[in-house]
């Protein structure tokens, strides 16, 4: 029987995109599984201090690392300051992103890439920057925080598409490549959710709502992610690698 509290203890994670919304309350929930968590973001310092400063005030072990993680010498830097803190890194949370929604006609390069280069090119250096720690500390696990976008498709997001599905695969080559060494890679697919788009306060969610999507009635809520993503990083799915792993309240059934 696997322990469910505090199992973490002794762990080191990085959550990326972590200012607020389902990356916040991911790291807020790793850290009380036991884990010293890296709170990042790429602009939101002072959003990023105030998790980390409530994390550790309430007994956790937390650091902010601002890096954009299309930057290898930003992410290096993320992760020697992750060692320096806590001794290595075994668990990497790829939840940055932004969301866009443009038809592909209004669809520029440089738009394009961005996302592509957020999503994707942002694992593969966390990956590279991460995966050494790992080997020596005998094992780890990568998270993709992927969109049902991806999967059902939506008008004016193809390049969202691309970006989330590109990871996804992603994903599943690291779970092939690196098992040998324990280390483990799964994505987690987020439906439709509550969250707080930045600078638009108006988007704060209404909790009565209900979503006609998702059988089970209503629209997910962060700590639904990060319930599954601590799930994924535990010693209870240590058997659990190279896999899709919707938490959407069944929206996926109705597509």
């Amino acid at each position: 029987m696997v322990d469910m509290k505090n199992e973490l203890e002794g762990k080191v994670a990085i959550v990326t995109g972590s200012a607020r919304n389902i990356g916040r309350t991911t790291v807020e929930e790793l850290a009380r599984a036991g884990a010293s968590v890296v709170v990042n973001s790429v602009q939101a310092r002072d959003l990023c201090e105030k998790v980390a400063e409530s994390i550790n005030a309430s007994g956790g072990k937390a650091i902010v690392a601002m890096a954009d993680v299309r930057d290898p010498e930003q992410v290096d830097a993320m992760a020697n300051a992750a060692t320096d803190a806590f001794g290595g890194i075994d668990i990497v949370v790829h939840n940055a992103a932004v969301r866009s929604n443009q038809s592909f006609l209004d669809l520029n390069h440089e738009t394009f890439s961005h996302i592509i280069d957020l999503s994707i090119h942002g694992c593969f250096h966390l990956a590279k920057a991460t995966t050494p720690s790992m080997i020596e500390r005998g094992g780890g696990n990568f998270i993709g925080v992927g969109g049902m976008t991806s999967l059902k498709g939506v008008k004016g997001r193809s390049h969202v598409m691309a970006a989330k599905m590109g990871l996804n695969a992603f994903i599943r080559g690291l779970a092939l490549d690196l098992a040998e060494h324990n280390i483990r890679a799964n994505q987690a697919v987020v439906g439709h959710y509550e969250t707080v788009r930045e600078g638009n306060p108006s988007s704060a969610p209404q909790r009565a709502a209900t979503d006609s999507r998702a059988p089970l009635g209503r629209k997910g809520v962060p700590q639904d992610m990060a319930n599954l993503i601590r799930f994924l990083v535990g010693p209870g799915a240590s058997y659990i690698t190279g896999q899709t792993v919707h938490s959407n309240g069944g929206a996926y059934l109705n597509l």
